[in-house]
């Protein structure tokens, strides 16, 4: 490994270079997943509105809106932290760019930051004086070191590496954020079925999210003994696998939009449509053995396309709900 830069052997290096270390902190908070994280904040609070567009006279929207997506960003950034903290060695194979496994930042630096953000997240979340936050962001925060951390470290095998992701992604935030903001906006803290709808979605997608990341690490992940689908099925039978559950994640949807009150149904079928042609058009392009003399989808840039699909909905939904409200 090569030399570690001699910034960082110094402790005031975030004041003396602080664009080197802001570029390194976005690179550690893993910017993909902090623009779902925001995402979904914003699209719960416009669900919210969405049932009862009065409501937004109820109390300060714009104070419970920023306190929650804090809170969820700083949950966010210490999960993502820990991992990387936990798999340097993993990561100078599979992610040789994360700070920690480059040099950008070393292992203790990386550690204060990510007990920092958690030890803020907590906060924020006590400062809400919400239940239903305090309950998102803390279950997030058990459920994120369970999956990193020894000696429990969940992410050694596929099942509850998946259930960990989906179970975060898909129910935590999605049902804990909508109550917590019907319970700001002065609305009835009960879930109505467009948000089940969108939940049982995000849980689906979240489960193909967590097939498909896992099909480029297979050098570093067979060399330290972290068993995923990928090696026990081989990459293309798991890819295959996460293209039917991606469309039967769409396909459901589609099937269920008429039957949900307080959606605009043709406009969430007709998305949802484009979104699942768009993906498979894309996915018949992809290298999954990259070859110079090919030219078609790396792999990295189709992994980041299925997390803009992810990205979508959550305009895609809250959309389709105030698009149903009558004139």
């Amino acid at each position: 490994m090569s030399a570690q830069p001699p910034a960082l052997r110094d402790p005031l290096y975030p004041l003396k270079n602080p664009l080197a270390w802001l570029r390194a902190f976005w690179k550690f908070s893993r910017p993909h997943t902090v623009i779902g994280t925001s995402l979904s904040v914003l699209a719960l609070l416009a669900i919210a509105l969405a049932a009862d567009p009065l409501s937004i006279s109820q109390g300060d929207v714009i104070g419970s809106w920023l306190l929650a997506w804090i809170a969820c960003l700083c949950g966010n950034v210490y999960i993502v932290g820990l991992n990387q903290v936990e798999d340097i060695a993993i990561d100078r194979i599979n992610k040789p760019d994360l700070p920690i496994a480059s040099g950008e930042f070393t292992k203790g630096h990386a550690q204060r930051l990510v007990w920092l953000m958690g030890g803020l997240a907590i906060a924020l979340a006590l400062i809400s004086q919400n239940i239903y936050l305090m309950l998102t962001v803390g279950l997030s925060l058990v459920i994120g070191t369970a999956y990193s951390l020894p000696p429990v470290r969940l992410k050694r095998h596929p099942f509850w590496a998946s259930v960990c992701i989906l179970v975060v992604r898909g129910a935590i935030v999605n049902l804990g954020l909508y109550l917590y903001f019907a319970t700001q906006l002065g609305l009835r803290a009960a879930v109505p079925a467009r948000v089940w709808a969108l939940t049982l979605f995000v849980l689906v997608f979240s489960f193909a999210i967590a097939i498909f990341k896992d099909i480029p690490d297979l050098e570093g992940d067979r060399q330290f003994n972290i068993s995923t689908y990928t090696l026990r099925l081989g990459r293309k039978k798991v890819f295959s696998l996460a293209r039917w559950v991606l469309t039967a994640c769409y396909g459901g949807l589609i099937i269920a939009a008429p039957f949900l009150p307080g959606v605009q149904a043709p406009f969430l079928m007709v998305a949802q449509g484009i979104g699942i042609f768009s993906f498979w058009w894309l996915s018949r392009r992809v290298d999954l053995d990259p070859s110079p003399t090919k030219k078609n989808i790396s792999y990295p840039d189709f992994y980041q396309f299925i997390w803009k699909l992810f990205f979508v909905e959550y305009l895609i939904f809250p959309l389709a709900c105030w698009l149903a409200i009558s004139p």
